[in-house]
């Protein structure tokens, strides 16, 4: 049952914000890194659409803290249908605000990754 139903990927944006985390926000990033590698349905509370993109979001709640990673469906228009998923920026959210901006560097990051080819960061 805990076979990988999607390979994750990372871009050095995301790896570099992970690198700076606390053990027990490491823990639960890993842990919702899991539930998208292993549950084909994957619940609201931990992957969501973000409005109007192609984006998703990944979302990971410690204590107070809500941290999102701006995540893309590689193979497919459908989070549910796709089997690769690049994790591209991540960033603790402050206000709704902010994901304008945020999505921005997440487009940024893809449309590098699109004319490099890079996808070697795999997780």
């Amino acid at each position: 049952m805990n076979e990988d139903v999607r390979e994750t990927f990372h871009s050095a944006e995301y790896d570099e914000y992970y690198a700076n985390l606390d053990a027990k926000t490491k823990a639960r990033y890993d842990y919702v890194e899991t539930i998208i590698k292993t549950q084909y349905v994957v619940n609201k509370k931990f992957v969501k659409n973000l409005e109007g993109t192609e984006f998703y979001e990944a979302r990971i709640s410690v204590g107070t803290n809500e941290h999102r990673t701006i995540v893309f469906a590689v193979d497919s228009v459908s989070f549910m249908e796709s089997k690769r998923v690049l994790f591209l920026n991540s960033f603790l959210k402050k206000d709704t605000k902010q994901y304008k901006g945020e999505i921005e560097t997440a487009r940024q990051i893809l449309n590098k990754y699109i004319q490099g080819g890079q996808e070697d960061d795999k997780a």
